[in-house]
Parts: structure tokens; C-alpha cells; sequence
């Protein structure tokens, strides 16, 4: 299978009047061609800097370093900005939380999906029209032609999301990155989106990244899976594997906090993980969960902890023996 992004040892800082906050820590991830990569976490455990960092848009108090960012095999490290504007919603794209923010007001759904193409591609403005019409009946929004017309103000929420969908594939992207993409939509239009986007995905042989907290959105999407807390990789595995044999006590934690039928009682109380998530400034050290684990000892805050290969694509960041038995 070939891999479309590879990132190694990928670090964000965001400078604050309290100091260094160090958002992302050393993370590694690979997504091939085809295959949907979930990166999983609470909120502010820096899945979504990740992402910006990939696409070099982070806020202006932000900066980035890695030892490896690779898109189709092109070295994104080296590029300038001119060189990333030609990748960026040509060959990768980002699906933002919130579209009606993603959106310009002042431009017609038309105009915004017709500007991406006719900025990547030599060709006349009609092209991009129907290109943009094509997308937008093929997203399952109807009478394509005459919202081309219409504002972001005039669409709902469901719709303004297809929109942000069809603009992302506007250019064939070997790669979208989908951040939080259901978050602000009711149970029902958030399924539509979910199937609206695994099929695409498989008609169109895309890689995937999806950035969610929602454990739902994952049993249902993901290949593969990298849970993440307070801005490191602590677990990956195949989806199955994360849902079947957590290793990390986070990501423990998380899996009983899930009600299943069958085996949750009506009006049982549900798992919770104790304590809170600590702020990554300063002098970090040892397993930035020690404070909340149960399996608690000395030497998980002496030394800093790696993450354990346990198997092909499996690692775990613990070295507790109850876990990694």
C-alpha cells in the first residue's frame, strides 16, 4: 500500500504569557492510500495543532519542528510558502469543526469552490463550474446548479459541511484531514456526513486523517487508531485492537466511559478517569499521566517514557506490568 503521509517525530510549541506551551510532543504517524488514520483524545491534547502543523497553518504564536514530514514523497520540511499554498487544497485538504467560521460570508458557495480549482488548475472558469456542480450532487446536495448562487448564511448546518466536503475533493486530494467534522451537527445529520465521507474516501482512494474525541466515530471510521494525551501518542494499534485489548490506562479509562447495551445496567454510573489533564509548560518529565494512573510507581516520574512496540503497528507508552503483560 502506498503511504501518502509520513511524519516522524513532530513537535508544536505556542508561545504564551506563561511560557513555552509545548502542544505536541514528539508524535509519529503514517496514513497510506486508501486507509483512515483516527487520531483520538480529549480536548487540548493537541490533536488538532497536529493537523494544522501538517497543513503549515498554524496561528502565528505557534511553530513546528520535525525530524520527517513527507507528503507523496515530497519533503514538506524544505518547502516555502509559496511551495505549500501548491499542496495545500490541491493535493491535501483540511475539513474544519466548524464551517460556517471555514466559510467566507461575503463570497457565494459558487465563488469558493470554483477559487481552489482555478488556483491549482489551467483551466477556464466553465470547467470549474461544472467541476463544482459535479461535486456538490455528488455530496447529496440537490438542485447543485442554483446553490452555486447561494451564501454560506443560507444553507444549514448539514449543508454548509457537504459544501466544505466537495470543496476538499474540488482538486482529486490524495489526502483529506477531517477535524472534528460532526461536532456541531444533530445525531442524525452527523451519521449522514460519517457515510458521506467513508464512501468518497473508498470511491476516491484517499488517505484520511479523522480528528475526533468521539469514540463512536471511531468503532464506526477508523483503520487504525493513535490516542493521544496531553500532546503525546500514548497508544496505536488497528481500531479492533484499541477497542478489543486497550493497553494504556487512558485509553482504558476512555473505553469505560462508553456505555454498552448488554452489559451497562440503566442508571449504572459510567467510568471516569480521576484528576485532570496537566498543563505541557516548562520542564516536562516522566509519564504525563502518572497523576491519574492507577498503576502509579516510582520510576513512571524518574524517566521519560517511550512508546513500546508490542507488535506490528502496536506500541503503548507505559511500562507498567499490569498493562504490558
Amino acid at each position: 500500500m502506498k503511504k501518502v503521509l509520513e511524519i516522524e517525530g513532530l513537535f508544536v510549541d505556542l508561545d504564551l504569557p506563561a511560557g513555552t506551551l509545548q502542544a505536541v510532543q514528539n508524535v509519529s504517524f503514517s496514513v497510506d492510500q486508501g486507509e483512515t488514520l483516527s487520531l483520538v483524545g480529549e480536548s487540548g491534547c493537541g490533536k488538532s495543532l497536529t493537523a494544522l502543523a501538517v497543513m503549515n497553518l498554524l496561528p502565528q504564536s505557534g511553530r513546528f519542528r520535525a525530524e520527517k514530514m513527507e507528503f507523496m514523497g515530497q519533503n514538506l520540511l524544505g518547502l516555502k510558502e509559496s511551495g505549500m499554498a501548491k499542496v495545500r487544497g490541491n493535493r491535501m485538504a483540511m475539513i474544519f469543526q466548524e464551517p460556517m467560521t471555514s466559510l467566507n460570508p461575503c463570497y457565494t458557495i459558487g465563488n469558493q469552490l470554483e477559487e481552489a480549482f482555478l488556483q491549482h488548475r489551467d483551466v477556464p472558469s466553465r470547467e470549474a463550474r461544472e467541476r463544482a456542480v459535479y461535486l456538490l450532487e455528488k455530496v447529496g446536495i440537490t438542485a447543485a446548479a442554483s446553490r452555486l448562487n447561494q451564501y454560506p448564511h443560507q444553507l444549514s448546518g448539514g449543508l454548509r459541511q457537504r459544501v466544505m466536503i466537495a470543496m476538499g475533493l474540488m482538486c482529486g486530494p490524495a489526502l483529506i484531514i477531517a477535524d472534528e467534522p460532526t461536532t456541531a451537527l444533530d445525531v442524525t445529520i452527523q451519521a449522514q456526513i460519517l457515510a458521506l465521507l467513508h464512501a468518497l474516501q473508498k470511491e476516491f482512494n484517499m488517505g484520511l486523517i479523522l480528528i475526533t474525541h468521539d469514540l463512536g466515530v471511531v468503532a464506526r471510521m477508523a483503520d487504525r487508531v493513535a490516542v493521544m494525551y496531553c500532546g503525546q501518542v500514548v497508544e496505536t494499534g488497528l481500531a479492533a485492537e484499541i477497542f478489543n485489548n486497550p493497553k494504556h490506562p487512558y485509553t482504558r479509562g476512555l473505553m469505560d466511559c462508553i456505555p454498552v447495551p448488554g452489559k451497562v445496567e440503566p442508571g449504572q454510573k459510567l467510568g471516569s478517569i480521576p484528576g485532570i489533564v496537566p498543563t505541557p509548560i516548562g520542564n516536562l518529565h516522566g509519564c504525563l499521566f502518572r497523576n491519574r494512573c492507577q498503576y502509579f510507581q516510582p520510576k513512571c516520574a524518574a524517566e521519560n517514557i517511550a512508546l513500546i512496540a508490542l507488535g506490528p503497528g502496536r506500541a503503548v507508552r507505559c511500562i507498567s506490568e499490569q498493562i504490558n503483560s
